[in-house]
């Protein structure tokens, strides 16, 4: 496997931005209170769509609004509850919606009833025109090359073709989690090859667990960027980054490039913390990226970091550099 390129390049574009953007939008943030891993879609019509983790862990909620704003006092709707017994019986993590050729899907992470930690990926599909309407049927899991500990499946298209990235142990052992990407045969299999584009190497990506999770693709300029997030589900948590060019092979991992320092991170004095776990949207116009994502407003967390309940999930607005980077307007309030 060909080592990633690490340019400091980024750096320059992300730490050092141009001093007269703005945050001009206002958001009635947190938007969803105890909602980690939030995943926002648009549709083309203009109407959003919420979904993410509970802190049950047990079952996939969606809410709608024609706002981003409006979301928060939005009507939450069960739409599939965990197994009794057997797969997908517990640990229901990162829910993800996405309109795929006429149908719904939603992926989403699942451990076994008896085997809690068991992790996979796996898909539910509808074929309402609503995704809070018709009946959510099980696609099953969604198969890898490595059977291991596997979540966080996103998926995109780029020039025709349809490609899933997710995190997943490729190591073994307690090695955490890679990023892996392929190309998909249908929205719930995969083609191969299957490609490492990241895996924890700097010290911010190695606190107390070995981790990038939780993947969400953006394009601007000719790049496919991909945010990501690492360390603990703690304070310690924090998005990197990754991008491409578009003319460039997505398959050839030496084409990738990546952040050495983390690009969205705890800000102490904006009460800001852990924050990751990203997806993008745009704003109701259509002309601004948003960025929703779940941290907390409090440092300190009593027994372990999954069994805290408030990760909240928040919007922000990011800019775009000149060179065509996204900002992710650090020290900006939300």
């Amino acid at each position: 496997m060909k080592l990633i390129r690490i340019f400091a390049l980024v750096i320059t574009v992300t730490l050092c931005p141009h001093q007269n953007y703005s945050q001009t939008l206002e958001f009635n943030n947190p938007i969803a209170e105890q909602r980690a891993d939030p995943w926002v879609y648009k549709t083309d019509d203009g109407v959003y769509y919420l979904t993410a983790t509970v802190p049950e862990y047990n079952q996939i909620v969606i809410r709608k609004s024609n706002s981003i704003n409006g979301l928060k006092e939005a009507q939450e709707k069960v739409v599939w509850h965990k197994h009794k017994q057997g797969v997908m019986g517990h640990h229901i993590w990162a829910p993800e919606l996405h309109w795929i050729d006429g149908k719904w899907y939603i992926y989403f992470a699942a451990g076994g009833a008896e085997n809690i930690w068991n992790i996979r990926m796996w898909a539910l599909s509808n074929s309402s025109k609503d995704p809070m309407e018709g009946e959510w049927t099980e696609e099953g899991q969604i198969i890898t090359q490595r059977e291991s500990f596997s979540l966080d499946a996103t998926t995109f298209q780029h020039k025709g073709k349809r490609y899933l990235i997710w995190a997943q142990n490729v190591r073994g052992g307690k090695h955490g989690t890679a990023l892996v990407l392929s190309e998909m045969k249908t929205p719930t299999s995969l083609t191969g090859p299957e490609v490492i584009l990241t895996e924890p190497e700097f010290s911010w990506e190695k606190i107390k667990y070995h981790v990038n999770e939780g993947p969400a693709v953006i394009k601007n300029n000719g790049r496919i960027f991909v945010t990501y997030s690492a360390s603990a589900t703690n304070h310690n948590y924090c998005v990197g980054l990754l991008w491409i060019d578009e003319k460039a092979d997505l398959l050839d991992a030496s084409n990738w490039h990546k952040s050495p320092g983390p690009v969205f991170y705890t800000d102490e004095d904006l009460q800001r913390y852990g924050p990751g776990h990203n997806s993008f949207t745009t704003s109701e116009e259509g002309k601004t990226t948003i960025m929703i994502y779940h941290a907390r407003d409090y440092k300190e967390i009593l027994g372990h970091e999954l069994s805290d309940k408030n990760r909240a999930t928040r919007a922000r607005v990011v800019e775009w550099t000149e060179r065509g980077f996204p900002d992710f307007m650090q020290k900006n309030a939300d």
